[in-house]
């Protein structure tokens, strides 16, 4: 069952000229975007925090004619996904909706592409259903836990702190309304109507209380809540071996380090660095394209499943 998709405003509208709709999950309501051939290989394009599917629109008009049908979701309590309390953010809560979601577009032998939350949000609702997943794209995301001596960044150790941070997070608006330009390659990347478009969906108080229960979801030690959930994607990338790619911005502040963790989780993977940042999708959208184009190409020329190597 599919409701319609609430309402843009025009000038946004135009920005994401796609099939829109919204799919009831549970309790939960995911707005998703679609473009390509409906018949054709999905592609599911899991966005991150404080983003929505609105990341991945260069993308898809990049591979417009490839055939391919792209299933762009809105994470819940980002876009226009339905908004729960901060008490419902974690990867597991996250992932049993996104694996709802699956099952309710009937999305099988797909092709994933996760950036940020999106990667391990996406891989933890696929690790139960490994045979559904048949091809990796990732992007500027971490694929299980955080390498031995890892230290939160500065903008999750603030996110972790008591009450300073719900002011600065929901009362200013932060990081949508003046934090996304600066960990770009290229501020300008995410300027003017762009920005615009990122600030919209959490414009009101009410809406915006996930961006900062995201961040804290963020682990700071090896007893932190999303470690379990990390070890499961761990376990999934451990025993795939069908055609992956990963791209990368290398001037990322927030996650550009962790490139040489993600590359040796995933030594079969393609590779392609690039001077982006955080938000790669919004700078070098031909290379995603690309990189998925390349991956949807090679699906059923070897097995996506080979036994789980020893961690």
């Amino acid at each position: 069952m599919r409701y319609p998709a609430p309402k843009l405003p025009e000038w946004l509208d135009r920005m994401v000229p796609f099939d829109r709709s919204i799919v009831p999950i549970g309790d939960h309501r995911v707005h998703v975007m679609e473009h390509g051939d409906p018949k054709g290989r999905p592609v599911v394009l899991l966005h991150g925090n404080p983003t929505w599917g609105f990341l991945y629109r260069k993308v898809a008009q990049a591979l417009s004619r490839e055939g391919l049908r792209l299933v762009i979701p809105d994470l819940v309590g980002l876009g226009y996904s339905s908004k729960p309390a901060a008490s419902f953010h974690a990867i597991d809560a996250h992932a049993e909706v996104m694996r709802g979601l699956f099952d309710a577009l009937g999305l099988e032998d797909l092709v994933f592409v996760g950036q940020d939350w999106g990667g391990p949000i996406g891989l933890r609702a696929l690790a139960d259903t490994p045979t559904r997943v048949s091809g990796l794209v990732v992007l500027n995301t971490v694929i299980g836990p955080p390498k031995p001596g890892f230290r939160p960044t500065a903008f999750h150790r603030f996110a972790a702190l008591p009450v300073v941070p719900e002011l600065v997070f929901r009362g200013l608006g932060f990081p949508q309304r003046f934090g996304l330009s600066r960990v770009q390659g290229d501020p300008a990347s995410i300027s003017g109507v762009v920005a615009d478009a990122y600030v919209e969906p959490l414009r009101k108080l009410r809406d915006n209380a996930a961006p900062l229960a995201l961040a804290r979801m963020v682990p700071d030690g090896p007893g932190h809540r999303s470690m379990p959930a990390l070890e499961r994607c761990a376990e999934l990338i451990r025993g795939f071996a069908g055609p992956s790619a990963i791209v990368w911005g290398d001037r990322d502040p927030i996650l550009g380090s962790v490139r040489s963790h993600v590359e040796r989780s995933l030594p079969q993977a393609t590779v392609t660095r690039t001077d982006a940042g955080h938000f790669l999708q919004e700078e070098v959208p031909e290379a995603i394209a690309h990189a998925i184009r390349d991956v949807a190409t090679r699906i059923g020329k070897r097995p996506s499943r080979i036994p789980p190597r020893s961690p």
